[in-house]
């Protein structure tokens, strides 16, 4: 053969799993897998860039649908602009968050495979999951929380009047549209927080279920909180959508604890402060039998005497 095929050596994740790299080589990869989630991002950033006018049009339709929003002459959906750079910096500001959604891919491989090599092969396979879960949930906060700030603005300028005119300024409303999208959002990773907790085995699936009132009453006074709009669709809304992701949680929890045969414990059906039953049906204890004396114990054995020294070679000489 002209070349001769040279075997290839263990890879980063490898060496890094084995402990095998040194300090130096680990602060080396992490400098490079920052450059390429870096660049990654910096590319996400060009397309939201050009993306941005479109997505500020989409955060814009629960506002521009309203009869309320259209301009009385032209009939169009317009809002105020306070400063001559505003919306520039509000363009800049979209794309850099639609930029971090387009790269996302990029930025979390490079941030798993940095920490992966130190996690056992089932956390591994548990972190799969629970990103596989991650984005649906966020997105269906995300939806949600376009729809409840649809229904929060048409009962606030329903609650102005016909007689006030009113103009929203375009940062503070695309502030308040984002903001409301990743509140939500985060909102809806907390069943995810609860698997964690049961396939960790710190809270049972009984043990989760018994904690459903505090848990409902939780999630209502934390959307009464952060709901940012006063009405009641937004408040009500949130918190029966975390109250039945918390069952359903639940649901998956008690799939997990019958097949680990978790709660078939012998002290599995007692609370913490309960005493265990005593058991009275036990058996007479028998005597043991004799030990045969053998004499004292730890008696040295009798040295034997040495034998005697052979003279012959001495005498010859």
């Amino acid at each position: 053969m002209a070349f001769a095929l040279r075997k290839r050596g263990p890879s980063d994740f490898q060496r890094a799993a084995d402990g095998s790299m040194t300090l130096i080589e680990h602060i080396r990869e992490l400098r490079n897998r920052l450059f390429r989630a870096s660049l990654a991002i910096l590319v996400g950033f060009g397309f939201g860039i050009w993306l941005a006018t479109p997505v500020r049009e989409l955060l814009s339709k629960p506002y521009c649908d309203l009869p309320q929003a259209a301009d009385p002459e032209t009939g169009l959906c317009k809002f105020v602009q306070l400063g001559v750079a505003d919306v520039f910096l509000l363009n800049l500001k979209i794309g850099l968050w639609v930029g971090l959604i387009i790269a996302a891919p990029v930025w979390l491989y490079q941030l798993w495979a940095f920490i992966a090599p130190g996690l056992h092969r089932n956390e591994r396979r548990y972190a799969y999951i629970f990103t596989a879960l991650a984005a649906p949930l966020f997105a269906a906060g995300a939806v949600l929380a376009f729809f409840v700030t649809t229904k929060g603005l048409e009962f606030l300028l329903n609650v102005s009047g016909d007689d006030i005119a009113t103009t929203l300024e375009v940062t503070r409303y695309i502030s308040f549209v984002t903001n409301l999208i990743l509140l939500f959002g985060v909102a809806f990773e907390f069943p995810l927080v609860v698997l964690m907790l049961n396939f960790a085995g710190l809270a049972s699936a009984r043990k989760l279920l018994s904690w459903w009132r505090v848990a409902v009453f939780v999630f209502f006074a934390f959307a009464a909180v952060v709901t940012p709009t006063p009405d009641p669709f937004g408040m009500t809304a949130l918190a029966l959508c975390l109250s039945a992701l918390y069952f359903a949680a639940v649901g998956v929890a008690f799939i997990n604890d019958k097949r680990r045969g978790r709660g078939k414990e012998v002290y599995s059906g007692l609370s913490d402060d309960e005493v265990s039953p005593l058991q009275l049906d036990t058996e007479p204890v028998s005597a043991t039998p004799e030990v045969e004396f053998s004499g004292p114990v730890g008696a040295p054995e009798p040295v034997a005497a040495p034998a005697p020294i052979d003279r012959r070679f001495d005498d010859m000489t």
